[in-house]
């Protein structure tokens, strides 16, 4: 089956690197329109545009749990844009400690972006997409938020949140054509992931049933099946991409 996502208007948080750049990337070749939000990496950024410069492709910088930022990002695209289909909120940092020794810049920087990002983003996304009766948001969580992993206290936080939060939301907006779900992908060859230990990246690949960890194009895929009109009885759900971890 294919995915009818053609000529979407996207926005994706985070949409430089990773799992954001594989998402950005499969929605350009799907003759979508694309805005990708990054926080500070403007090397990456500029090398996304370069390399997808036939395409329609705008980066912009923004610090998504900057509510007032937020604000006006979304202002400055409902003054250039008819309309929003899809946004999906991918941006994401940890900062990994025992919570014994967890800062609280540590606790709250990771629930400021990963969760009051998903917020913020999604709270002026919603108003855009209601004037035309449709809409998809797709968030990135993560089987922390479901099942912990020590040292991350604040990070399964956060993702635990987003999934309560797209149910919630999902109740809210559904009488007005507005999907809204979670991906949640497992261990995926990122940059999120590139700084664990060898011996526990050992240990966490010994616990995927596929005895591997993904590819952010494997999590593309399935936000475009999420986010295509056939997934329009889709909704308030969590899908899990992590090997059966």
């Amino acid at each position: 089956m294919n995915c009818d996502i053609k000529d979407f208007e996207v926005i994706v948080t985070g949409g430089t690197r990773g799992i954001g750049k594989a998402v950005t990337e499969l929605f350009l070749r799907e003759k979508c329109r694309v805005t990708a939000i990054y926080s500070n990496n403007e090397a990456a950024a500029t090398k996304l545009c370069s390399q997808w410069a036939d395409y329609p492709l705008k980066t912009v910088k923004l610090d998504v749990a900057d509510y007032d930022a937020v604000e006006q990002f979304y202002r400055d695209f409902d003054a250039t844009h008819e309309t929003l289909d899809v946004l999906v909120n991918c941006a994401g940092i940890r900062r990994d400690a025992v919570v014994g020794m967890m800062s609280n810049d540590d606790w709250r920087a990771v629930i400021d972006i990963n969760l009051t990002g998903t917020f913020n983003m999604s709270k002026f996304a919603v108003q855009k997409m209601m004037q035309n009766r449709f809409g998809r948001i797709i968030s990135i969580t993560s089987p922390s938020g479901r099942i912990g992993i020590a040292g991350q206290a604040n990070y399964a936080a956060s993702k635990a949140g987003q999934v309560a939060f797209t149910k919630s939301l999902s109740k809210e907006v559904a009488r007005r054509g507005i999907t809204v779900n979670c991906i949640s992908p497992g261990f995926i060859e990122t940059e999120l992931i590139a700084d664990l230990d060898p011996e526990l990246r050992k240990t966490y690949k010994g616990q995927v049933p596929l005895k591997r960890f993904g590819k952010p194009e494997e999590i593309a895929d399935s936000v475009a099946f999420i986010a295509s009109r056939q997934a329009a009885y889709i909704t308030g759900e969590t899908l899990e991409v992590s090997g059966g971890l």
